[in-house]
């Protein structure tokens, strides 16, 4: 088994990192950046985030590991002070995992310039550098709403949790395979009118986005921005690709979201 080692710059993540490669290869594991079967990541979910987007060409063969340093993290599920119980199963490692859904998105540009696609752990967000964001909803291909606002977040389940939490969206188990989209402070009154609630969409429909103004617009996928470029639409959809966990001891979804936000002492 090779394994990767994904840190961010903090001092407390680097020394997790040189003990967990260390102890790594002392119990015969090999360290390999370029081609693991394990991707363990030092620091929070903003450094998973990162190294999700850094191994998306490798997502069917890797399986990803969190350590947090700081606080509490919501994909994280070793603290810094386990880190040889972390070595253990890592060396008695016998493939077990558990696999959450991913955004795909598809950007078609107004000058003809070919699409890009991404893909989104958390969320993507659409908004405009300035003033009101005014935009097209298609649901499977069939217009839904004009919306008009600050902008729109489409959410993956575990991404449910973040930003469109915020926003609020609804909290979303990631056994569905489904995405969400959340309204960010849309306009209604007696001329416009939205829905004014989260759109839950299962995995055999899409939500294409069409901004009436093509340039201005920001958008953004997970940590990554896309912006001095004409958008013409954006088309969400589940995407084939899932995410894969080592499950030592993966932690159950509604426990992590009492641990993240309700955090009650526990008898």
């Amino acid at each position: 088994m090779k394994v990767s080692i994904y840190s961010n710059n903090g001092q407390s993540s680097r020394k997790v990192a040189t003990a967990l490669h260390r102890g790594l290869i002392a119990g015969g594991v090999e360290i390999d950046s370029l081609n693991p079967d394990i991707v363990v990541t030092v620091g929070g979910d903003g450094t998973l985030l990162s190294a999700f987007h850094h191994y998306t060409d490798r997502l069917d063969k890797i399986r990803f590991v969190g350590i947090h340093t700081g606080h509490l993290g919501f994909y994280t599920d070793w603290r810094d002070y386990e880190v040889n119980d972390l070595i253990q199963s890592l060396v008695q490692d016998n493939g077990q995992s558990v696999s959450y859904p991913l955004l795909t998105i598809q950007v078609d540009y107004a000058d003809g310039t070919h699409s890009d696609q991404a893909l989104a752990l958390n969320e993507s967000t659409i908004k405009k550098v300035s003033g009101t964001m005014v935009a097209d909803v298609y649901i499977k291909g069939e217009f839904f709403e004009s919306f008009r606002g600050d902008g729109l977040c489409i959410s993956t389940p575990t991404g449910s949790t973040a930003y469109n939490k915020s926003v609020g969206g609804a909290v979303i188990n990631p056994r569905f395979n489904a995405i969400q989209m959340a309204e960010i402070a849309s306009i209604n009154n007696l001329v416009f009118r939205t829905l004014g609630s989260p759109l839950i969409i299962p995995d055999d429909e899409w939500i294409r986005i069409e901004p009436t103004e093509s340039a201005g617009n920001v958008l953004m996928c997970d940590q990554l921005s896309i912006e001095g470029r004409p958008v013409k639409a954006i088309t969400y959809r589940i995407a084939q690709q899932r995410i894969s966990f080592a499950e030592y001891r993966h932690t159950h979804f509604w426990q992590r979201v009492e641990t993240s936000f309700i955090g009650r002492e526990r008898s």
